[in-house]
C-alpha cells in the first residue's frame, strides 16, 4: 500500500507542474565566478621603489614607469585589458596624449581583497636640450581601469620630459596590458 501511495503522490506532483529537479550537492555549493572590478573597487598608484622608477634621466633607450591598482572591495573581481591612460601635460603647448596600447595579449587577472597588480608604461625620455615643441613633460595622469569609464587622477612623481610622438602611429611611448 505504501508504495501505491507513493506513485499517486508523484503523478499528482507531476501532473500539477510542481515537479523540482535535483540539484547535484557540488553545484549548490558551488560558488559564482567574479566579475570584473569596477573603479570603486580599486585604488590606483604609481609604483614608485627603487626598481620600479623609470630611468627619465637616460635618453639612449625606453624605460618603463609601472601603475598598480589594489583590490579594495571585500569581493574577489577580475581585470582583463589595457587601462586607458591620458597623460596631460605641464607645458602650455602640451595638451591631453591619449596612450596607444602595445601588441601584447592580455590575460585575464583575479584579484582577492587586498591583491595588487600592475601594468607598465613604455616611455621614451628625451634631453632637456631637445627643442621644447619634440617634447612632452607629464604633470597627471588619467587612469581607467579596463572596461571602466571612471578614472584616476595620478600626480606624476618621476619628473624628466618624454619624446612628443603624440600623433604617431607606433609611438615610443605606450601603455601595456594589465598584469604583463
Amino acid at each position: 500500500m505504501k508504495s501505491k501511495l507513493t506513485a499517486v503522490a508523484l503523478a499528482t506532483v507531476v501532473v500539477a507542474g510542481t515537479a523540482a529537479a535535483a540539484v547535484p550537492a557540488s553545484a549548490a555549493t558551488a560558488k559564482a565566478a567574479p566579475t570584473r572590478c569596477h573603479t570603486a573597487d580599486l585604488k590606483a598608484g604609481f609604483a614608485t621603489g627603487e626598481d620600479a622608477k623609470p630611468e627619465m634621466d637616460q635618453t639612449k633607450k625606453q624605460t618603463q614607469a609601472f601603475i598598480w591598482f589594489t583590490n579594495q572591495s571585500k569581493r574577489t573581481c577580475t581585470l582583463s585589458g589595457f587601462a586607458g591612460v591620458d597623460m596631460i601635460g605641464a607645458q602650455k603647448t602640451d595638451s591631453t596624449w591619449s596612450l596607444v596600447r602595445s601588441a601584447k595579449k592580455p590575460q585575464k587577472i583575479v584579484l582577492e581583497h587586498g591583491d595588487t597588480v600592475d601594468f607598465s608604461i613604455n616611455l621614451l625620455p628625451v634631453a632637456k636640450s631637445t627643442p621644447q615643441k619634440q617634447k612632452f613633460v607629464p604633470a597627471k595622469f588619467l587612469v581607467t581601469p579596463p572596461n571602466e569609464t571612471k578614472h584616476f587622477t595620478l600626480k606624476w612623481p618621476f619628473g624628466g620630459q618624454i619624446l612628443k610622438q603624440d600623433g604617431a602611429t607606433h609611438p615610443g611611448t605606450y601603455v601595456n596590458p594589465v598584469g604583463l
